[in-house]
């Protein structure tokens, strides 16, 4: 029957130094691939959606790995199926405050949503001010699309909320650099 022999009480064993697996962060990559399937088969004019969020997010990129995440993000709530509550548990919850706060806010047309969203966006500090540069981004990529695609409606349709907007989201030493190319894109004539 084998032998049976008593085992010591105690066992010597070396400190393994077990820590906690912490997750890995959510990077620009996987958000990219969340945006594009939430969006589907969803246009940006003639193009692809993905064109759309790619140009915001490389406006973007250049404030870091969560700027680009939110960049991808910023229409998924607003635009597609995606909830908040997704968004939360696959990105964390600063990226979903993010995303809360560029989701557009109901509204009867245009005006109402944007004077709503804008207030919203008017009360915005600390570390949530990541969703103003990626509206920036947001805004900046779609003039560019404007004039590169000769949308000159909705050119001006931009032109005529720009003081109103950057009265909203417009914070000293955040993102300068697109706040100057977006006054001055919005300040030429047509769009042209």
């Amino acid at each position: 029957m084998g032998d049976r022999t008593a085992r010591p009480s105690t066992v010597e064993r070396q400190d393994l130094n077990l820590t906690a697996v912490t997750p890995m962060p959510p990077t620009p990559d996987q958000a990219r691939s969340f945006a594009i399937a939430a969006h589907g088969e969803q246009k940006y004019g003639d193009y692809p959606y993905s064109y759309h969020l790619d140009a915001v997010a490389a406006i973007a990129a250049r404030y870091g790995d969560e700027a680009a995440i939110v960049a991808y993000l910023h229409d998924t709530v607003e635009d597609t199926n995606a909830t908040l509550a997704e968004v939360e548990r696959q990105f964390g919850p600063k990226i979903a405050a993010c995303v809360a706060l560029l989701t557009d806010e109901p509204g009867a047309n245009r005006k109402e949503r944007k004077a709503k969203t804008y207030a919203k966006l008017a009360q915005v500090s600390g570390p949530t001010e990541l969703a103003l540069l990626v509206k920036v981004a947001d805004r900046l990529a779609n003039v560019r699309a404007c004039i590169q695609d000769h949308k000159t409606s909705l050119w001006e349709l931009y032109r005529s909320e720009q003081a109103t907007f950057k009265q909203a989201a417009y914070r000293p030493d955040l993102c300068e650099p697109q706040w100057a190319e977006l006054d001055r894109l919005l300040a030429e004539s047509n769009g042209k």
